[in-house]
Order: structure tokens, then C-alpha cells, then sequence
């Protein structure tokens, strides 16, 4: 298993693994972590289009990767893939709606997944099982979103809500866990956990 202290300690700013965080990397210098997320196939498009917007390099090859998702750990060990099948059997699939538009303090410009209760529950099955591993590095405290942009000298909530008003709202059903592997030039999924409570 990786060091546990790679899961405790804040590391880059940009590595939170919310979206764009890493917005303004150079390609090749950010370093890789896992991610255990939901995928929303309905925004793929969209996300994947703004990602390769703010860093192609962070663009997957593999078509099986969710762009578009709802993390429910970040970091993860990629090598848990025991703790990401038990997390997966705490909760029954659930369905739920994005329509609503926010940003967060440090401008993630996000759609808030209502109801939310299924998210907030996976979180807290993983935090009892990696209770090594402090969320986004100890920088936020996990809220269930979709990351869709930043805001920045062209892009606001309200141009954001404009671009994407005609995917919404989306519906999506969370199924499985997927667990992903974020690094420049490398997404990839590691394993896919169906939800099975």
C-alpha cells in the first residue's frame, strides 16, 4: 500500500481533485492520485469539452472514464480496491437530479446533486474505512457536486448556467464506484464497484 502520509498531507494547491483544480499545471508536474467517484454520462460531453479546455493533458484515453462525476473520495489509494467494493455495498443505486447551479468559496463553479443523501452516505462509509485519509487534503470538507468550471476573467456562474441550460436538468443513477487514476497525461479507470446494499 502506498505511504499514508500521501493521504494526509496537503499536497500541490491544484491536485484537489474537484475538477479543475489543476488549472494552470504544466503538463507532466502535477502528481497522480486516485479518485473514487460517481460518473454522470449525461454532462461527459460538456465536462470533457471544458476539461480539455483548461488542460488536455487531463483528457483520458479511455473511454470508460467519467470526466463527468461526483467524487465520493479524493484522494483514494489506488490500491484499495477491497475498501472500494466494501464502500460500494454500503448503499443501494439512487437516482438524483442536477439543475442547480453554484460556486464554491474558491470559485468551482459546480451542479449540486439533489437529493443528496446516497452521496453523503457513500462518503461516509469510505472516511470509516480510510479514516488514514484526510478529504481534498485536508482543504474541504466533502459536499457532493459536479465540478463544471472555474470562474475567471471569462467565466462566471451565470455564463456557465447559460452554456450548460440545455443538458438541464440531468438525471443520473448512481449504479457503481468508479475508482480513477488522475495524472497528466494518464486518467485512467482502475475499477468499477457496483452498488449492491
Amino acid at each position: 500500500m502506498a505511504d499514508q502520509d500521501t493521504y494526509r498531507t496537503p499536497r500541490l494547491a491544484r491536485a484537489a481533485a474537484s475538477g479543475f483544480s489543476h488549472e494552470g499545471s504544466t503538463s507532466g508536474t502535477w502528481p497522480g492520485h486516485g479518485v473514487l467517484l460517481v460518473g454522470v454520462p449525461a454532462l461527459e460531453g460538456w465536462v470533457r469539452e471544458r476539461t480539455a479546455f483548461h488542460d488536455a493533458s487531463f483528457v483520458s484515453e479511455d473511454p470508460a472514464f467519467p470526466h463527468a462525476h461526483v467524487t465520493v473520495l479524493a484522494p483514494f489509494p489506488p490500491d484499495a480496491l477491497d475498501r472500494a467494493a466494501a464502500i460500494a455495498a454500503t448503499t443501494a443505486p439512487f437516482d438524483f437530479t442536477l439543475s442547480r447551479v453554484a460556486a464554491f468559496p474558491d470559485g468551482t463553479i459546480h451542479l449540486v446533486p439533489e437529493p443528496d443523501a446516497g452521496f453523503r452516505a457513500l462518503t461516509e462509509a469510505a472516511r470509516r474505512l480510510l479514516p488514514e485519509v484526510q478529504p481534498y487534503w485536508g482543504r474541504f470538507e466533502p459536499v457532493p457536486h459536479l465540478t463544471l468550471d472555474r470562474i475567471g476573467p471569462d467565466r462566471g456562474v451565470d455564463s456557465t448556467r447559460a452554456s450548460v441550460a440545455g443538458l438541464l436538468p440531468a438525471h443520473g443513477r448512481a449504479e457503481d464506484l468508479v475508482l480513477t487514476w488522475w495524472e497528466s497525461g494518464a486518467c485512467r479507470v482502475l475499477g468499477r464497484f457496483p452498488l449492491s446494499s
